[in-house]
């Protein structure tokens, strides 16, 4: 008899498995030395060369802010956007990425001044513009060190930078366009004004914040009654009879503005009343009567407000003015847009301070006027007691109300918190002001081009853009853009401040009369010098010197005074009194028309791409650089610069609180990329639901870990199983069939080719809707289920028992090889550095010709003959495992390959191996009884197990070794 071998022998018998792709991913080392190695190979040139000639697929960068290190905001928008360029350019696209940065603005002025302290505001505004210029390169490349540490792959070495001459050049080049359309005006206008920083504001540069505030009822005496009432020889109406001595209440939440009350606004059709109290006769809405006087006393008359326009009134402490042509000092005037939902029904109007305030004074001929100072005090024309040292407008409203009480013009005020727009630099209350500012007009009938047939508004076209086949994700993007464009005002682009792209404005010599100097010609002759020597140049160079290749007489949209001062070059005739010379502009543009022209500087001027397939950002940009970038494209092209918006929220804590180092619930990105890696944080990007806003905390990244580790480990177990086989193809294409043609379409590796094929056509169509969260749950759904619980338990028996070269190990390998090709290549838009170490893993020296999976292409379907009775099996084998559970549980039983089943040999299970069927159990024998019979459930323990695999087939016995061997097993180690 054969002498009996060692037990523990038959273990250098199997194929185990082996892999050069580790467990442990050790990202936060391994990480770096793969950006490295992209950086130095050329990555990104090396996969524009690749996709040279194929289909154009545009995306556009909008610029991050050069201001700071980036946070967890910038982490989910950089990589989804670089998902989208790596998705798009694996399906076959051409797709270019240049990174851009806004590098001017508030935002680096405030920070630079702030570290400059009061010698700051000594300084030139040159010197001021050097320093903020210097703070934006620091941070463009501190950025950018941490974009490309998240993976991200972009031309990075040729970014656009709005401070850069030449996008400072396609910037006018846009605004020239705007001038010439007859966009660009200037205005005496109420703007959101920054106190702290003393400049025009836009909406989007705001933040809002709870304030406390005084709101105040206050008595206007009537001095005239109403005009129509009064007629040569009639007595005089009830009307005016109730109106004599009484007082019309006003209601306001900003009592600083009552010095600039000129007029009391009324709904025409609203009902009003004059009502008897304290003594006083007073006039009001009738439906807020009861509410504000505390009373139910009927009024002394009623009347619709129309009645009261001509109404005048007195002031309640500002001295008379006179009017020419005489006109009440101060009267009622009908308003539409008054409401009776609080208040008295009666608006107080301060042209100067509020934007229906001032299109009421504009369509009634009222002054435009303004007491407040830049920094927010009083001018000469205010009250003595209001110009004190120190009295700015937030120290006027105590004033105000004292001066009030103290005239018997308060009928009550109390302290209120209520949402106060907010400088979103410096973080202190704006005001509305009025000054003189640029505006580009949304509702002036203009010619763009594409409106062949009329002309029309540039809100018009937007919103005409904006309903036709421009698509947006999610969907509801399209009407929150839509309500912004149908309510948003005239947009002001002045701001006054150093650092930023001068708005190349001249105006005459202070003796002489007439319009600015702004006209097509007069800018582009400045974009001109600005792309040669950079917009620094406003500020060193004389008029004279800016506008050398400007000729004024031949410019017929020059006002006259220019064509006199400013001639040809060799002619030009310049006043050499300083005190005439020709002034500059001192307004910067807003920071917004910077970007918003990004579609020409760096599309149309570095790419020669017009319009975008897509823009990406958060939801805030529907009225920050969606829409701004919409005005100026159709403004200059007549088309709108994307085909297409996607958007994201904001990432919140996990409270749902807005991030913010004060309230210390912040997650630094350079903290959490060194504790899990960049994979990790794009894994989680995956994970979360981008449509809103994102709630997340420290334990949301150690989940995503976990997951990661499942993909990575699956991923793993299938490479290693692999160490010897040959790969089917070159350049990493599967051919159309694979040569699965011809494969059992009952057998497991068939049911799991289909499996790979529904995840391949499942992933490409999230790729294409830019559905990255059902892209996570199809691939870790597929790894942790499909995989892991199925396929991989269920072929790991015969991977590690079957001889090497049989047939069925082979066709399992082969299985695995296009599972893991096509696993690789999906998951490497979003793990790029995973997926490069397991491509290396899989193809290196094995004979493909890509040496990287990243300038391969996505997989596809695979066709596969597969028995539709498959998903009958699957569901079936959930009640098989359950049954199996609990014979396990009530017997003692630890090993389920102690098991065998006895099961019904229903039509739907009859054609499948058995073999098959119990190892997609993992129990040793499944065989088929009577059609009728119940299942049961065998304990095989009393039989033979075999020393290799541990299963107990019924073939186990005796062999030469002296070893209990299967069939299966013994011919496997040649026995």
């Amino acid at each position: 008899m054969p002498q009996q071998t060692d037990k523990k022998s038959y273990k250098t018998t199997l194929n185990l498995p082996k892999t050069s792709f580790s467990m442990k991913a050790n990202l936060v080392q391994n990480e770096p030395a793969s950006l490295k190695r992209w950086t130095q190979t050329g990555l990104y040139q090396r996969i524009r060369a690749a996709r040279k000639g194929s289909r154009r697929y545009v995306f556009h960068d909008g610029p991050p802010y050069a201001n700071g290190l980036i946070h967890l905001g910038h982490l989910l928008n950089k990589c989804l956007k670089d998902f989208v360029v790596r998705s798009r350019t694996m399906m076959g696209f051409d797709c270019p990425y240049i990174p851009g940065w806004d590098c001017h603005g508030l935002p680096i002025e405030h920070k630079v001044m702030q570290e400059l302290g009061p010698a700051g505001r000594e300084l030139e505004p040159y010197k001021v513009r050097q320093k903020c210029k210097a703070s934006a390169e620091k941070y463009v490349k501190l950025q950018s060190a941490q974009m490309q540490r998240l993976l991200t792959l972009a031309d990075y070495d040729n970014p656009y930078l709005t401070m850069a001459p030449g996008y400072e050049g396609a910037v006018l080049d846009v605004f020239a366009a705007m001038v010439e359309k007859g966009l660009v005006y200037r205005a005496l206008k109420p703007v959101h004004w920054s106190i702290e920083n003393r400049t025009a504001l836009a909406e989007a540069e705001l933040e809002y914040y709870d304030r406390e505030d005084t709101s105040v009822y206050v008595l206007f005496r009537i001095t005239v009654g109403p005009a129509e009432t009064y007629a040569p020889g009639q007595p005089v109406s009830a009307l005016v009879q109730a109106l004599t001595g009484a007082y019309l209440m006003i209601w306001t939440t900003t009592p600083w503005t009552l010095p600039a009350n000129c007029a009391v606004a009324v709904h025409p059709q609203a009902e009003y009343g004059v009502y008897e109290h304290g003594g006083r006769k007073i006039v009001l809405a009738c439906e807020l009567a009861e509410s504000v006087l505390k009373q139910t006393t009927p009024p002394l008359i009623t009347f619709k407000g129309r009645k009261l326009e001509g109404v005048g009134y007195a002031h309640p402490f500002m001295p008379p003015v006179v009017y020419d042509p005489p006109r009440p000092i101060w009267c009622v005037v009908t308003a539409d847009y008054v409401t009776l939902e609080d208040g008295t029904g009666l608006v107080h109007t301060a042209p100067g301070h509020g934007v229906e305030d001032y299109q009421t004074a504009k369509r009634v001929g009222l002054e435009i006027y303004c007491p407040v100072n830049a920094d927010g005090t009083f001018d000469a024309t205010a009250p003595d007691w209001l110009r004190g040292a120190g009295v700015d407008v937030w120290k006027a409203n105590d004033l105000v109300v004292e001066k009030l009480r103290q005239s018997g013009h308060l009928f009550h005020d109390h302290k209120f918190t209520h949402s106060y727009p907010h400088d979103w630099r410096g973080k202190t209350p704006t005001i509305f002001r009025a000054t003189e500012q640029w505006f580009v007009s949304v509702d002036t009938e203009t010619r763009l081009a594409g409106d062949a047939q009329r002309p029309a508004t540039l809100r018009q076209r937007a919103l005409a853009e904006t309903a036709k086949d421009m698509k947006f994700y999610p969907e509801w993007g399209r009407n929150r853009l839509r309500g912004m464009l149908e309510s948003r005002p005239d947009w002001c682009i002045s701001r006054q401040r150093a650092w930023g792209l001068p708005i190349p404005a001249f105006y005459p010599p202070a003796n002489v009369e007439g319009q600015p100097l702004l006209t097509r010609a007069s800018v582009a002759a400045v974009a001109e010098v600005f792309r040669q020597h950079g917009s620094d140049a406003w500020f060193r160079l004389s008029p004279a010197e800016l506008l050398h290749n400007y000729d004024a007489t031949n410019d017929p949209d020059a006002p006259a005074w220019a064509k006199s001062e400013i001639r040809r070059p060799q002619q030009r005739v310049l006043p050499l009194n300083p005190k005439s010379e020709i002034r500059k502009s001192t307004d910067i543009f807003d920071v917004w028309f910077d970007s918003g022209c990004s579609w020409n500087a760096a599309l149309k001027r570095m790419q020669d791409d017009y319009p975008a397939d897509l823009y990406l950002e958060g939801s805030d940009q529907h009225r920050g650089w969606f829409q701004v970038s919409l005005l100026c494209g159709l403004a200059a092209t007549g088309q709108a610069p994307f085909r297409g918006l996607l958007t994201h929220g904001w990432t919140m804590d996990k409270d749902g609180h807005k991030m913010s180092k004060s309230l210390g619930n912040t997650i630094e990105v350079e903290a959490l990329l060194k504790e899990v890696g960049a994979d990790v944080c794009r894994w989680w990007v995956t994970s979360v639901n981008t449509d809103g806003d994102i709630k997340t905390d420290m334990d949301f990244f150690r989940v995503a870990g976990e997951e990661y580790r499942k993909v990575r480990n699956t991923i793993r177990f299938l490479l290693s199983n692999l160490y010897d086989y040959s790969a089917p193809g070159t350049s990493g294409k599967p051919t159309p069939s694979g040569g699965w043609d011809s494969v059992d379409p009952t057998s497991l590796d068939a049911w799991a080719m289909e499996e790979h094929n529904k995840l391949v056509r499942g992933a490409v169509e999230c790729y294409e809707m830019f559905d990255f969260r059902g892209l996570h749950e199809l691939i870790f759904n597929f790894c942790n289920d499909t995989m892991s619980a199925i396929y991989l338990a269920a072929t790991k028996d015969r991977l590690y028992c079957d001889r090497a070269d049989s047939p069925r190990r082979r066709r399992t390998q082969a299985a695995m090889w296009h599972i893991t090709d096509a696993l690789i290549r999906l998951i490497a838009p979003i793990l790029p550095h995973t997926a490069d170490e397991a491509w290396t893993s899989l193809h290196d020296g094995k004979g493909d010709a890509i040496d990287s999976v990243h300038l391969a292409t996505l997989p596809e379907p695979i066709e596969v003959p597969v028995a539709p009775q498959w998903p009958t099996v699957i569901q079936q084998r959930d009640a098989m495992l359950k049954l199996l559970e609990d014979t396990r549980s009530q017997r003692g039983i630890d090993n389920p390959l102690d098991l065998g089943l006895l099961w019904p040999a229903s039509d739907a299970l009859a054609k499948f191996d058995p073999i098959d069927l119990a190892d997609l159990l993992g129990i040793s024998r499944f065989a088929f009884g009577p059609v009728d019979a119940s299942p049961l459930v065998r304990d095989l323990r009393d039989q033979p197990r075999c020393e290799r695999s541990w299963k107990r087939d019924g073939t186990v016995k005796a062999r030469g070794d002296g070893g209990m061997l299967s069939d299966r097993d013994a011919q496997a180690i040649g026995l």
